[in-house]
């Protein structure tokens, strides 16, 4: 149904909804559309920043954890992760 508008019907849509709620409405309302695009954005990007700083500070911390393992004994032997869960356990 919505496939066969065309450019005809979608001017004849347009030019019904000028005369049912005037120029000055439409304005109007696309302003408030475009309000809202930018808070949903600035509320994305918040989200995102929030998000790089947890995953930041979490591997600040991690890499603090493995300097501590590597610099207090057994410097010579990687770290693994079963070595890191007995430190954690014994902590």
């Amino acid at each position: 149904m919505l496939n066969n508008i065309g450019l005809p019907g979608l001017l004849l849509i347009a030019v019904v909804v000028l005369v049912l709620f005037g120029r000055g409405k439409i304005s109007s309302l696309m302003g408030e559309v475009g309000k809202g695009i930018t808070a949903f954005k600035r509320g994305v990007s918040d989200g995102d920043k929030e998000y790089d700083e947890q995953r930041r500070a979490e591997t600040e911390g991690e890499t603090a954890n493995r300097a501590a393992l590597t610099s207090d004994r057994d410097a010579d032997q990687p770290v693994t992760n079963d070595r890191l869960e007995a430190e954690k356990n014994k902590a």
